[in-house]
């Protein structure tokens, strides 16, 4: 097969995946910490379950009452944990919200990574690690995004809404998705193949599945790229009752890739969840991704990565790649140049331009981080396009 004419795959998972109960919980604990102390809290949280078992460690920082005394309030982790596993829907024998056995083991933060991270006299707030986080957009979807991760998650999103709606009772929490496309041209064209597998009720037979799935994917994918009937494949296994952490143990951050671009991009390695916006391994890769999205907004280029490296306690990115694979309009070491005049990308800098000290990243934890429309509040900030301008401007494009 030529470069021209290719197949690309991408796989998502729903909310009630093992992994995605985890990145909840951990996202909905850093919630709460931002809306006791938006400016102070730090928070790097991971949660671990399995059957009817959860288990929260980590360390954080926070104002009374949720840390006191250098002791986190496990009663209120707990509770927001149950809260989590009662909203994504299990009331299960092997996992149920209200029987589960939660264990709590965060504690106050290392005063070493303090010293380091924050700001002090003349010193700026510096990077909570070291690491590289990367960011992209590209034309395949209105969105700015890989075409084979967005309609993954839009499939898995779509049934996940007639779940809790009661249209389809029989779907359970746990589900996976998987898109393939053809490309024609660097461009996708149509699937290829679609895998879907869903955890399910006792009395629903494999078709009956198949069917309660498959107008999910058709009204996702544009019209006419419905893959051919025997590519088609629903619960291949041929059942999938016992779901969730009772099936598979789950842990925080183990969907990077999902959580991101499918692949189709590359990944620096950290993830996101239970982190707050002080660590650069979430703030710093969002921010790529709004600088990114802006560039291929801006019509400068139809592809762009875009590389940032820090160092920890340092507030200044360590370098600033762009690489517009073969599409850009304007030179990269320019373009690098004018991004970093129109946005301070120390942390500091970043957490106040997209305002990211807000109780804004529960609702990320399942279905991408990247994506989604901007929201009135504050969330998905970095999915805005208010560079185009300036960007236009700075390079005279029309």
């Amino acid at each position: 097969m030529s470069q021209s004419s290719y197949l690309f795959t991408s796989e998502s998972v729903s909310e009630g995946h093992p992994d995605k109960v985890c990145d909840r919980i951990s996202d909905a604990i850093l919630d709460r910490f931002l809306t006791t102390d938006p400016i102070n809290s730090r928070l790097g949280c991971e949660t671990f379950c399995t059957t009817n078992r959860i288990v929260i460690g980590g360390e954080g920082r926070c104002s009374a009452p949720l840390v006191k005394d250098g002791k986190v309030d496990a009663d209120e982790i707990e509770a927001i944990a149950r809260a989590c596993v009662k909203e994504i829907g299990y009331e299960q024998d092997g996992f149920h919200w209200e029987t589960a056995d939660v264990q709590v083991y965060l504690h106050a933060q290392s005063a070493d990574i303090a010293q380091g991270v924050d700001a002090a006299g003349n010193k700026d707030e510096g990077a909570g690690d070291q690491g590289i986080m990367f960011g992209y957009a590209c034309r395949e979807t209105d969105e700015l995004m890989p075409a084979p991760i967005h309609f993954s998650h839009a499939i898995l999103h779509s049934l996940a809404e007639a779940r809790h709606s009661g249209a389809e009772p029989g779907l359970g929490p746990d589900s996976k998705s998987q898109v393939t496309l053809l490309y024609e041209n660097g461009m996708p064209v149509k699937a290829t193949s679609v895998v879907v597998s869903t955890q399910h009720g006792e009395d629903l037979s494999q078709e009956e599945i198949r069917e309660i799935v498959r107008p999910h994917v058709v009204n996702v994918l544009p019209d006419g790229w419905m893959c051919d009937e025997p590519e088609f494949y629903v619960n291949p296994t041929g059942r999938f009752v016992i779901g969730g952490p009772d099936g598979d143990a789950g842990l925080t951050g183990r969907k990077i890739i999902v959580d991101t671009y499918g692949g189709a991009a590359p990944h620096g390695g950290g993830a996101f969840s239970g982190k707050d916006p002080s660590k650069v391994d979430r703030s710093a890769t969002y921010a790529a991704r709004y600088l990114a999205k802006n560039v291929v907004a801006a019509g400068l280029a139809d592809r762009c990565v875009i590389q940032l490296a820090y160092a920890i306690g340092v507030s200044k990115p360590l370098s600033v790649y762009i690489d517009t694979q073969g599409t850009g309009q304007v030179e990269e070491e320019r373009l690098s140049n004018v991004l970093q005049e129109m946005v301070d990308l120390s942390p500091r800098g970043i957490r106040e331009h997209l305002e990211m000290n807000k109780p804004i990243y529960a609702r990320t934890s399942a279905y991408g981080h990247f994506g989604r429309a901007p929201e009135a509040d504050g969330g998905f900030s970095w999915e805005r396009t208010d560079l185009v301008d300036g960007l236009k401007s700075a390079f005279g494009a029309g």
